[in-house]
């Protein structure tokens, strides 16, 4: 039995009375529906079927499945959609209509999809890139005729009639229900929408990304625009706090940071390396040779295999017959660095020992470095080695 969908006329029915036609289990049919199910990139309403709250709703060909929070007798309701939910969803899918029918019309980018999420909504449209200044062209003509409160009408027609003149050909046949903004859009189109544009509300334009051979533009709209606002002014509020300086300084205060920030870890990172290279050379002086001949210098670090150990290790390895041994705890990594004059190979050396222990890695004749399941594991190694070149 199908369900009457009375959300097609009025998108703004958010109670009702219906019957309950068929169960199973936790689901329900009802007799006529004002409940969205997920459908052309619109989610489902939610709401509550006789007080159970309504978990899902899915489309089933000519029928309307509603998953509830529990199980409900055959026998008439009463219906509640949740009105803040689908108001945001209206004027996010009325919005875009909106920006696809501007992004055609202005520069010649069919939409292929939409997705409307939890906090912004997505459409792909057929181009190779999107400008900032097309980018600010289309969000400041969609929100003129935002302003310009333009009505949203739905209508109906047969496929046939070569005349609807929609943005996109419907592969539908029978009837279609067409959404029109007045002198600016025409789509088939089976969702929620508002009556005018004003209730739109603003709309902006986040982000671009590329998708393969689209580009994906994400975008807000109505009371979703609003919050993230007042959001954005807050965080840039706090920002230009941190500096004592207006909200539109700010920007140019937070960059002049960031370069002074970048010479000075650029200067940190100078100094580090040379610091490195002092102790790979003061450690190498300082140990004596063992009963072969090598001088093995062994440096654990407690976390992270940073470049300034690689160096302190380059320059241990610059001396003659010299094993550099470095051991990080966290995570469990051991770096092995041989000098030249030693005929053997690092990589060839250390990554045997790293396989007996689950562990894995290789490198260089020079110098190889491999990870760990433990510390314990590391420390093994590190005997094992230091044994290897006695």
């Amino acid at each position: 039995m199908s369900s009457s969908r009375l959300y097609y006329n009025d998108c703004y029915l958010s109670r009702f009375r219906a019957s309950v036609t068929h169960s199973e289990g936790d689901a329900v049919y009802l007799d006529r529906t004002a409940f969205y199910p997920t459908s052309g990139g619109q989610p489902f309403d939610l709401g509550d079927i006789g007080g159970i709250a309504v978990l899902d709703v899915i489309e089933e060909e000519d029928r309307v499945r509603h998953v509830l929070a529990s199980a409900l007798p055959p026998g008439e309701y009463d219906c509640a959609i949740d009105w803040t939910r689908r108001f945001d969803h209206m004027q996010q899918h009325t919005g875009q209509h909106l920006l696809s029918a501007i992004l055609f019309e202005t520069f010649g980018y069919p939409t292929v999809s939409f997705h409307l999420g939890q906090e912004t909504s997505t459409i792909d449209i057929e181009a190779s890139a999107l400008s900032p200044e097309q980018l600010r062209e289309a969000e400041r003509r969609v929100n003129e005729i935002v302003f310009e409160n333009r009505p949203v009408t739905i209508s109906y027609h047969d496929a046939s009639d070569d005349s609807l003149g929609l943005r996109k050909a419907s592969e539908r046949s029978g009837i279609l229900r067409v959404v029109s903004i007045e002198g600016v859009d025409r789509s088939a189109c089976g969702g929620t929408h508002v009556r005018s544009t004003a209730e739109i509300g603003p709309v902006q334009i986040r982000r671009l990304d590329k998708i393969r051979q689209t580009i994906r533009v994400e975008f807000i709209c109505g009371w979703r625009t609003v919050r993230r606002a007042r959001a954005d002014f807050d965080a840039l509020s706090r920002v230009a706090r941190v500096f004592s300086s207006s909200i539109d300084d700010a920007p140019g205060m937070v960059e002049a940071q960031r370069e002074r920030l970048l010479e000075t870890d650029k200067r940190a990172k100078s100094v580090a390396t040379q610091f490195a290279m002092m102790l790979g050379t003061q450690l190498y002086q300082n140990i004596e040779p063992n009963r072969a001949g090598v001088r093995v210098g062994i440096r654990i670090v407690a976390d992270t295999l940073g470049d300034e150990l690689r160096t302190e290790a380059q320059y241990f390895t610059k001396g003659e017959k010299a094993v550099f041994i470095g051991i990080v705890q966290e995570p469990p990594t051991v770096l092995l660095a041989i000098s030249p004059d030693i005929k053997e190979q690092a990589g060839a050396v250390l990554k045997p020992m790293l396989t007996t222990v689950g562990g894995r890695g290789g490198g260089s004749a020079q110098m190889a470095q491999g990870s760990v399941p433990t510390r314990e594991a590391a420390q093994a190694i590190m005997v094992v080695l230091t044994s290897h070149f006695a």
